[in-house]
């Protein structure tokens, strides 16, 4: 009897413990699937490395349209007497362009704008007195020294048998010391003054920066007799025009070339100034005064001067004019017509409405550029 209650209570003991085996097993089983059936972790998160910034692109203007379409005029206002008026602004000045008005832009300070200035000295025989040839030497050497600032430059070229650019654009200095360098000539020396001034021209506007007033200073009478327009008209009409009148065609000769030397100076956006250091008796020569009347006119067109001073004392004041002048011009800003095709000339008037008895110069016009 205690044999069966014992096997029983081993058979009960060992139900509960199969029970018990299965059920833990059943669950962790389930739990396993339920494991199973969980979508997998996300991967572990890694910062990104931050990427090196790239520099910021510099803003793009269109350069190339404001360039090529503002065009700057300098500006000489004087008095009755000859002296420069300051003090003026935007509202007294009155500006056309064939006909029409146009808005100022700006006044620019000359002081800012760099110079580049053509020298040119004559040393043909007409003109090349020992003494006096020093003495524009010095003159025009002191002229440099006066108006060139650090920023500036000067080329000189000489006026004889052809043009020679004896010193190209340089410092004040530099410029200076060629200049007084230039030998008198010893023998006869004819003048090739249009195409001096045209080879001048034509340089200061390859080679001049674009900013820059460009400025054609000559120091000659302005007579010619070896520029390549004089050569087409026979010899023999040359030699009678020194003792006589110019044959027609000569004279027909000296106006195209003055045109051609007018129109070389408007390209180059330059102002020409002359000093005829023959004095008075430029007066008595026919051809002397036709020279003189042919600088005047490219003068006129540029916004320069042609001087004719009387003698060495009015040659040095001369000179320090047209500092005072270039130092003191007000240079005028506008956006001209960017339509107009390059190559074009287009004119150009300045008036001062607010002062009628001033005088104004001005270039009377320029050649559209290339855009």
């Amino acid at each position: 009897m205690m044999k069966d209650r014992k096997r029983i209570t081993f058979l009960w003991l060992a139900f509960v413990a199969g029970t018990l085996a299965i059920f833990f097993s059943l669950g962790h089983t389930r739990a396993q699937k339920r494991v199973q059936d969980l979508p997998p972790p996300p991967p572990k998160w890694k910062p990104k490395p931050t990427p090196t910034p790239k520099p910021a692109e510099p803003e793009v203007l269109d350069v190339v349209r404001v360039t090529s379409n503002l065009v700057m005029v300098p500006v000489s206002v004087t008095d009755s007497q000859g002296q420069a008026i300051q003090g003026l602004t935007v509202t007294d000045f009155r500006l056309e362009e064939e006909g029409k008005q146009q808005e100022i832009a700006e006044i620019g300070d000359p002081e800012q704008v760099p110079l580049s200035i053509a020298l040119l000295f004559d040393i043909s025989s007409s003109v090349s007195q020992k003494n006096f040839f020093i003495f524009q030497q010095n003159a025009a050497a002191g002229f440099l020294k006066q108006v060139m600032r650090p920023a500036d430059q000067a080329a000189i070229f000489t006026i004889g048998n052809a043009p020679v650019m004896v010193q190209p654009l340089a410092s004040a200095e530099v410029a200076t010391t060629k200049l007084l360098t230039i030998p008198p000539a010893t023998a006869s020396v004819a003048t090739a003054f249009y195409d001096s001034v045209s080879a001048a021209a034509k340089y200061l506007d390859e080679n001049s920066p674009g900013r820059h007033r460009r400025v054609i200073i000559v120091i000659s009478d302005g007579d010619d007799n070896n520029s390549r327009r004089i050569l087409e008209v026979p010899r023999s009409e040359l030699a009678a025009a020194v003792t006589g009148t110019a044959s027609q065609r000569l004279q027909a000769k000296h106006h195209l070339a003055v045109i051609d030397v007018q129109q070389a100076v408007q390209k180059a956006d330059a102002i020409f100034y002359s000093v005829n250091p023959g004095g008075p008796s430029v007066r008595l020569n026919q051809m002397s005064l036709r020279a003189q009347s042919g600088m005047s006119t490219v003068a006129d067109a540029t916004g320069g001067t042609a001087f004719l001073p009387d003698g060495e004392k009015d040659l040095e004041m001369v000179f320090r004019q047209v500092a005072a002048e270039l130092r003191g011009q007000y240079l005028i800003g506008y956006y001209a017509n960017s339509d107009v095709p390059a190559g074009q000339f287009r004119r150009i008037a300045v008036t001062v409405p607010t002062r009628p008895q001033v005088k104004v110069r001005a270039r009377q016009g320029y050649y559209a550029k290339q855009k």
